[in-house]
């Protein structure tokens, strides 16, 4: 069969697109498959729960996208990408109607940690310094050459402890201690396991350097715009193309998938070589999600008034009470009080709902594959820390595991991560090499999520993936 692309890439979510685009600058033809009808994966928006209420579907808040090194050379403002910046970029609501906030600025976090404000100055303000740096030693393979050794160094130290022993170590006051938990839990881990202050330290620095912004008029908007450039560049994407098997791709000289160790299996079949096959089945998942959207007659009452000035909340009270629930998850164990990550875009993005009106963005941690409804529990949560809460529900919309990956194939059991971030999988994502991209495959790459540097709206799994593809498969 003659060639008919360069190469092809299976799946339209923000790796997948970089990928095209990046194999697009370097002269090459490119087809993007994507098995549903909208593209986008993990970054897409809908009217979930009534007309005119435009919700998130899974990602909502980006602060890796803002500070991208491969995003950050596309001109995807040309093409309507909007951030806006929340005044306040997280607020974390403590039981006595306070709140710990991350701000911008590392001075006017510190001053707000009354009794911790020299800790976290000490901690947070070289690094904030230094996240350009940093961003590209850890935004790709932990097996390489570091580019910059002494930052890299500062932060590996701190970063490899566990979150609990960190905190308490540092400060001496619950609010600084719960905002840096809360940040902490973003890694799906055990707050006690190696490795999840490195979450809490990348989320933390990249909120003083470049915010935790949103994008206007939705999470859809960064597909639609590294969609529309790829197509500038001469790319091409097909909707409704779904590939069940790798004899089904056209012809090219080489194949980028954006998808999960798992369905490469599957499309793989008895193509790939035994012992490589294990070393993807023993991939393991992360815990998953359980998420809601509301729909809402007023903003969210929270009691902190901070809280209503901050475009993302950490719900979940004390480090000991959020360390408790994600233990209990990594137990698999449902929590009665779980650990609730809520954002409320239409606070600052007019194009969210109707006028006077509000949407919510919610999930929790749940263990995998969990098909329990965790609704009552996360909006309890919520009503916690701002009473009347329910009231303000119009409408809501679900997901569970069984929902999310429906939704999106690579969402398996609700994993929103790509498979577990632990320390062994940081180093081994998904096998343990210099080019974890490269499959046994003659041109055939992964480049999803469950390659380095792992989740999140970054490209920077496409992007790498693809360097190796140019190198080795397209020379």
């Amino acid at each position: 069969m003659p060639i008919e692309y360069d190469a092809v890439v299976v799946g339209s979510g923000p790796n997948g697109l970089a990928a095209a685009i990046t194999l697009a600058r370097a002269g090459c033809s490119v087809l993007v498959c994507e098995a549903n009808a909208a593209i986008g994966g993990g970054a897409r928006s809908a009217e979930l729960t009534l007309p005119g209420f435009l919700h998130d579907v899974c990602s909502a808040v980006h602060p890796l996208a803002a500070g991208s090194p491969f995003f950050n050379t596309l001109p995807l403002e040309r093409f309507g990408l909007q951030w806006i910046q929340p005044e306040i970029p997280l607020a974390h609501p403590l039981d006595d109607g306070t709140a710990a906030c991350l701000h911008r600025d590392v001075e006017r976090t510190a001053q707000q940690l009354h009794g911790d404000a020299r800790a976290y100055r000490r901690l947070m303000r070289p690094l904030a310094r230094n996240w350009n740096k940093l961003a590209n030693e850890f935004l790709q393979p932990m097996l390489h050459l570091p580019r910059h050794p002494v930052a890299l160094a500062r932060f590996g130290i701190l970063g490899i402890c566990p979150a609990t022993l960190l905190t308490k170590f540092l400060f001496k006051k619950e609010a600084a201690r719960a905002l840096f938990g809360g940040i902490a839990a973003h890694s799906f881990l055990p707050l006690e396991a190696p490795i999840s202050s490195a979450f809490a330290l990348v989320l933390g620095i990249a909120g003083h350097a470049v915010g935790w912004p949103i994008p206007r008029g939705g999470s859809q908007q960064i597909t639609n715009a590294l969609a529309n450039y790829l197509r500038e560049l001469g790319g091409k994407i097909d909707v409704n193309h779904r590939i069940e098997n790798l004899d089904d791709l056209p012809k090219s000289r080489a194949v980028l998938l954006d998808v999960s160790p798992w369905q490469f299996v599957r499309m793989a079949g008895n193509k790939l070589p035994p012992r490589y096959r294990r070393q993807l089945e023993k991939f393991r998942h992360a815990p998953g999600i359980f998420k809601i959207d509301c729909a809402l007659s007023a903003p969210v009452p929270w009691r902190a008034e901070a809280c209503r000035r901050a475009g993302t909340i950490h719900v979940g009270g004390t480090l000991d009470e959020i360390a408790a629930a994600e233990r209990d998850v990594a137990r698999g164990k449902i929590p009665e009080r779980p650990f609730v990550l809520v954002a409320q875009q239409s606070l600052f993005d007019e194009t969210r709902a109707p006028r006077g009106q509000h949407t919510l963005w919610a999930y929790c941690h749940v263990p995998f594959d969990c098909k329990i409804d965790m609704s009552a529990r996360i909006e309890a949560q919520i009503e916690r820390f701002a009473p009347g809460f329910r009231d303000c529900i119009l409408a809501r919309h679900s997901m569970n595991a069984a929902d999310l990956e429906k939704s999106n194939p690579n969402l398996t059991g609700g994993d929103i991560s790509g498979g577990a971030t632990d320390l062994a999988q940081l180093i081994s994502r998904p096998t343990l090499s210099p080019t974890p991209y490269r499959t046994p495959l003659r041109g055939v790459y992964l480049c999803s999520a469950s390659t380095p540097p792992g989740g999140g709206v970054h490209g920077m799994c496409g992007y790498h993936a693809t360097r190796a593809a140019l190198k080795e498969a397209l020379t």
